[in-house]
């Protein structure tokens, strides 16, 4: 099967994430690349639904931990395209350890974060990227805490690759979903997107208005404007790809890796692991 097929959902009616699952497919399609060679990986979370509604591939784990299942996968078998679907608070929350530590890795996947700065499954608690102030069925007295800004957050901590897209601009986040795929390397995207259920605040008129793409003279591989670009969130929010530097990807770093042959076809000696096992007993 060459063509991407998707399901029926349980999302409401105008969430964003439809979008940015059509997107992914068209995205995947248009790269030629087929189901069976596709592994979607995923947390908890509305979004980390996304591998359910897609034929491809898909690992579901815990909350916040589908960053080690990714690279795992992808360290086991390099021929597998690897992609996490999540949300802001699956991958900034629960998940922002992975988040930190596989930016220093540089293991070869594709990170899309769905941002509805909301926890949307757990019935609209603030996360992580919420505006401080907002007032939610927990925080009535408004969220007391200053929201997350993961696109500085990667840049600084060494990314190569970060880019931030919006559900609503379907053409660019394709684009964007593409070249993070192919990047030879830890691709981060983060994409904005409606909660109609659950903010009322950061809606879709609210991102197609702030939503700012970046001009075709923009250069990616200036780390500093890219950082102030990154800081650029009152009057309008860039979007595309903010930052992309070429980086030497885990796989060519380590010995047993780079050799080509998947971890998952070399030779094994059984017998030692077996040695190892009986000397603890």
């Amino acid at each position: 099967m060459d063509k991407f097929t998707t399901y029926e959902t349980a999302w409401c009616p105008g969430c964003g994430n439809f979008s940015i699952l059509n997107s992914l497919k068209t995205a995947l399609e248009e790269l030629g690349i087929r189901p069976d060679e596709v592994l979607m990986v995923a947390g908890i979370g509305q979004a980390a639904k996304t591998p359910q509604y897609l034929s491809a591939n898909s690992f579901c784990g815990l909350h916040g931990r589908a960053l080690p299942a990714a690279i795992a996968a992808k360290i086991s078998n390099e021929k597998l395209t690897v992609i996490v679907n999540s949300g802001d608070g699956d991958s900034y929350g629960e998940g922002g350890n992975h988040f930190i530590h596989n930016i220093r890795r540089n293991v070869n996947i594709a990170h899309f974060v769905h941002d509805n700065q909301i926890y949307g499954l757990t019935k609209g608690q603030a996360s992580p990227t919420s505006d401080e102030g907002l007032v939610t069925g927990v925080q009535t007295d408004g969220n007391s805490m200053s929201p997350l800004n993961p696109v500085l957050l990667a840049i600084a901590s060494g990314a190569g690759f970060v880019a931030r897209g919006f559900s609503g601009d379907s053409k660019q986040l394709v684009s964007i979903m593409k070249e993070a795929i192919l990047y030879p390397g830890y691709a981060f995207v983060d994409i904005l997107q409606p909660c109609i259920s659950f903010n009322k605040i950061n809606t879709f008129a609210y991102y197609k208005n702030m939503a700012a793409p970046l001009g075709d003279d923009y250069d990616p591989t200036n780390r500093l404007e890219a950082i102030k670009l990154s800081m650029e969130v009152s009057d309008k929010i860039p979007t595309g790809i903010l930052y992309r530097e070429e980086k030497t990807e885990f796989h060519r770093k380590n010995r047993l890796l780079k050799e080509g042959q998947p971890l998952v076809e070399q030779k094994r000696d059984e017998s030692v692991l077996e040695n190892l096992i009986h000397s603890f007993i």
